[in-house]
């Protein structure tokens, strides 16, 4: 697996990402190639090198028609459902600038269509959100992690007038995240920034990975402290489970709404971030049964997910608290077997295959198509997968994928 680190110890924005990915080797024109499917013009895209406390890094600066804005969020949206983009760019750049549309609707307490975009609804935005989606995509990166964020301080020049720093909508991007002071007195984390980093990424300290590349960004200004953004990629370590995450989970307990209204709800929170959703049956006061519904989520997203469901559920009231995760390595892989192609969900522990299964929708349907049984087919399947990986039979066989 493909692991992304940023390290924010002097802060981060839409330019300062952007600038990182460059550097750690995603070309300047296909970034430029990437941005031209929006079909939108007022912009131009440049790179060059340069040294922040004598230490170097790659500027990305980002020129626009200033006259170019974006008043809500659907007319930000609309260029990117238009483009060419692949799938998994546009949907990563849409959950950026909705998380974005979220932190202003919470700021202003207002309904998220009802958001006015102000600084963030500039056409460097929109450029910054797409240019990162695509620069992660472009580097093969599946997972990101991003250290503590460094709050700043003082104060900044807005549509609002001079708001304390860090800005509202920049803390609540931040909300769940590790944030600390380092002293310096000006705005370092940018509310884009925060959108990027927090939608995409984790918080976690540097996961185990072999390093392939490194990319430092370079924000604009001179600061106490050089002023660039880190990014270190590589492949996940093979030597053990990896990386322990901060998560959340959210939770809730009902015990008066119809059934059929939970898998629309599941399917909500999954689009809004959850990283798993499951509901356990429970016994309340005076022997009432209940449901006691989970998700967890990476840290940022908790705010959004009690959202729906007091949005969609009969609760009136959600908690959530802070955990820690560790993963096994995991990989896709496809595998030639006697009943066709089966992709087979492998993870390692110390460089061993120890989970190998096979995609179990795949499987059903090879088994609906030669009319015998699911179980005999997932069987014969399973096996050859093995025997195809070089494993003994002593791995664990793992659920249905």
């Amino acid at each position: 697996m493909k692991l992304a680190y940023f390290d924010v110890a002097a802060g981060a924005s839409g330019d300062m990402v952007l600038g990182a990915l460059v550097d750690a080797g995603y070309p300047i024109e296909e970034l430029r190639v990437a941005l031209s499917t929006l079909g939108v013009d007022g912009f131009a895209v440049g790179a060059t090198e340069v040294e922040r406390g004598g230490l170097r890094g790659t500027h990305v600066l980002v020129t626009t028609d200033h006259g170019r804005r974006f008043g809500t969020l659907g007319e930000m949206l609309a260029p990117l459902e238009k483009s060419a983009l692949p799938d998994r760019v546009r949907d990563r750049a849409r959950a950026i600038l909705e998380r974005l549309a979220e932190a202003e609707a919470a700021v202003h307490r207002v309904p998220i269509e009802a958001v006015h975009f102000h600084e963030v609804g500039a056409l460097d935005t929109l450029v910054d959100v797409v240019g990162a989606s695509a620069g992660l995509d472009a580097l093969g990166i599946e997972r990101v992690h991003v250290s503590p964020f460094p709050l700043g301080g003082g104060s900044v020049e807005t549509a609002h007038g001079r708001l304390p720093v860090p800005a509202p909508a920049t803390a609540e991007l931040l909300r769940g995240f590790p944030v600390y002071d380092n002293g310096v007195r000006a705005e370092l984390v940018t509310p884009t920034g925060a959108a990027i980093l927090t939608a995409v990424g984790t918080s976690a300290p540097l996961p185990a990975m072999t390093l392939e590349r490194l990319g430092v960004g370079a924000g604009t200004r001179e600061l106490p402290i050089p002023n660039l953004l880190r990014l270190l990629v590589g492949q996940a370590s093979a030597e053990g489970p990896g990386a322990v995450e901060t998560l959340v989970t959210v939770e809730t307990t009902i015990d008066d709404m119809s059934p059929q209204l939970y898998e629309p709800l599941m399917d909500r929170l999954f689009e809004q971030g959850a990283l798993d959703v499951y509901l356990t049956p429970v016994v309340m006061k005076r022997s009432r049964p209940g449901v006691v519904l989970t998700a967890l989520a990476p840290p940022g997203r908790a705010p959004a997910l009690a959202e729906s469901l007091f949005r969609e559920t009969t609760s009136i009231g959600v908690r959530w608290g802070e955990v820690r995760r560790v993963r096994l390595p995991r990989e896709v892989v496809q595998v030639e077997t006697s009943w066709g192609l089966v992709p087979f969900k492998v993870s390692r522990l110390g460089g061993r295959a120890i989970t190998i299964t096979p995609e179990f929708e795949v499987v059903r349907q090879i088994a609906r198509a030669a009319s015998r049984p699911v179980r005999e087919v997932l069987e014969a399947v399973r096996a050859e997968g093995r025997r195809w990986l070089g494993e003994p039979e002593s791995p664990r066989a793992g659920g249905p994928g």
